[in-house]
């Protein structure tokens, strides 16, 4: 679930829209799903806004909120986070 500090907005084919803010700036940025990779880290039908959650919170602990891109395709937080896969299985 979004935590108080973000919305999630789903905008239909595997993307959504994320509303942050860190007390001082806001911010916009698209994530983009695939099936392949919800298949790859076990998200069922239904649940992918939850990945999109659990992806933020994940990438709020390693980077400042102002510095997240206009644009997060999920493949490149597994690529370039070798912790994301097991934070992000682990819940379910």
């Amino acid at each position: 679930m979004p935590a108080e500090d973000y919305d999630i907005e789903d905008q239909g084919d595997l993307q959504y829209v994320v509303r942050l803010s860190d007390g001082e700036e806001d911010v916009e940025t698209w994530f983009r799903l695939t099936p392949s990779v919800l298949e790859q880290l076990g998200v069922e039908s239904g649940d992918e806004a939850d990945l999109v959650a659990e992806t933020v919170d994940f990438m709020k602990k390693h980077q400042d909120v102002p510095d997240f891109p206009d644009m997060v395709e999920i493949e490149d937080v597994l690529a370039t986070y070798p912790d994301y896969e097991a934070a992000v299985t682990r819940r379910r």
